[in-house]
């Protein structure tokens, strides 16, 4: 199992109301240590430069989702580095659990999710570990 904090990133006093799909920015802000506004224009910015392709629907966006493709782009040029935990064929190996994950902060690739990770204890909105059974395609770290 992991710890849950609920954490918005900052969303609600940067003045955003509601609900959305805004788990890549949220991650960014919690995991990165920034403000939700420049975590938002930061992922905006990457967004911009997308080239179309066949098997994304539309462009990445702050506000309604973003394609790991170009979140790679936007942690690379942060300095964090990836790790993948999934191979084709391999079957899931690592889950949402806090004895599965390395410490420090993290910025975890679950199916259409990122959530961030401290010291083992999620960051989110809402618990989507699904009881430690969901299963983490990668990471991101400093």
């Amino acid at each position: 199992m992991i710890s849950f904090e609920v954490d918005d990133g900052g969303r609600e006093d940067a003045g955003y109301k509601g609900q959305t799909g805004d788990c890549f920015v949220r991650a960014l802000a919690i995991a990165a240590e920034l403000p939700y506004q420049d975590a938002y224009d930061l992922a905006n910015r990457f967004a911009k430069e997308e080239k179309p392709s066949k098997q994304r629907r539309g462009k990445s966006n702050a506000r309604t989702g973003y394609h790991t493709v170009t979140a790679h782009k936007v942690f690379k040029h942060l300095g964090w580095q990836w790790t993948p935990t999934m191979f084709i064929g391999s079957g899931c190996r690592v889950h949402l659990r806090e004895d599965e994950l390395p410490s420090g902060r993290i910025i975890c690739n679950v199916s259409k999710h990122f959530a961030a990770v401290i010291d083992g204890v999620l960051h989110d909105t809402h618990d989507c570990s699904r009881d430690g059974t969901r299963c983490v395609y990668g990471y991101w770290n400093q």
